[in-house]
């Protein structure tokens, strides 16, 4: 067996700013479901709003886009796109419960779908953690989960497979410019939504739902889009998506914080075997020297 050194403190400190950063991306995720709330708006119209707002953060931040159409940047956009759409979709047809926990399969895919598109393959950290994380999540959710509709788990499924391609095509644009492929799916996401939002009833234009609808897109997508793109570029698809599972943690977080809800104990005993799973994979990867 081969014996690799420590990676030196240069690549150590650039894994762990891209693990900051995608804990960063995260946490701002998480506070999709506390916001939504807010918006008495169709999710068709929601989710294509919140896109649009999210486009033009992105392209203010890159100024010139540089899109060549290759096939990790139109396939990374693409599936992004999907995602966010079949994620609505399972949120309304399944239980929210079961959309998330389903949707969270996707450090598993991005294992093994990676070492294939990738040649990245796990670590011995990453399988230590991943029967951790679902333990975590089963006992977040455990209040929650039923057997659903099963259309909605199906779609939920879904989502989680073009999730982890979304992971696993940014990853491929590490030595380019990722962030274009985001761009590109809020505009197919905005496009999509907001022409089926023409058969829907008009959303009410309300101080508050406008204020809720700028925080998704500038706060809870739009800032996240251009962490992600640079965490992508500094850690593998797996130990990013690993780190994404902390999102779920920060939901009850959230609720606690605006309508003083507690979390059960199952909740933040879950949170914390997830964030104790997660951090130590993440110490132990950022530690590892770039396989060659």
């Amino acid at each position: 067996m081969e014996i690799r050194a420590g990676a030196s403190p240069s690549e150590s400190s650039g894994k762990l700013a891209g693990i900051l950063a995608m804990a960063a991306t995260a946490f701002l995720w998480s506070i999709a479901g506390l916001v939504i709330k807010k918006i008495d708006w169709n999710p068709i119209a929601i989710a294509g709003t919140r896109s649009l707002i999210a486009s033009l953060v992105i392209l203010l931040y890159l100024r010139r886009p540089k899109f060549n159409f290759s096939f990790p940047q139109v396939a990374a956009s693409v599936s992004l796109a999907l995602t966010m759409m079949l994620f609505v979709t399972a949120n309304k047809t399944t239980t929210a419960a079961n959309a998330i926990l389903l949707q969270y399969l996707a450090p598993v895919l991005t294992a093994f779908i990676g070492a294939k598109l990738l040649r990245e393959k796990p670590r011995a950290e990453h399988f230590a953690a991943f029967p951790f994380v679902a333990l975590g999540m089963l006992l977040m959710f455990s209040g929650e989960l039923s057997g659903g509709r099963l259309l909605g788990n199906i779609i939920a499924v879904a989502s989680a497979f073009t999730f982890s391609f979304y992971f696993i095509f940014m990853r491929m644009q590490k030595d380019g410019s990722p962030l274009e492929s985001n761009l590109l799916a809020h505009w197919m996401t905005a496009a999509v939504c907001l022409l089926i939002s023409l058969f829907l009833p008009a959303p009410t234009a309300s101080r508050g739902s406008l204020v809720a609808i700028m925080v998704l897109g500038v706060i809870q997508i739009g800032i996240p889009a251009i962490l992600f793109a640079f965490a992508i570029k500094k850690v593998s698809a797996v130990s990013a998506t690993l780190v994404a599972v902390i999102e779920p943690v920060f939901n009850p977080v959230w609720v606690f914080l605006a309508i003083g809800e507690s979390p059960g104990p199952n909740a933040v005993w879950g949170g914390a075997i997830i964030i104790l799973a997660v951090t130590a994979a993440s110490v132990a990867s950022s530690r590892r020297k770039p396989a060659n």
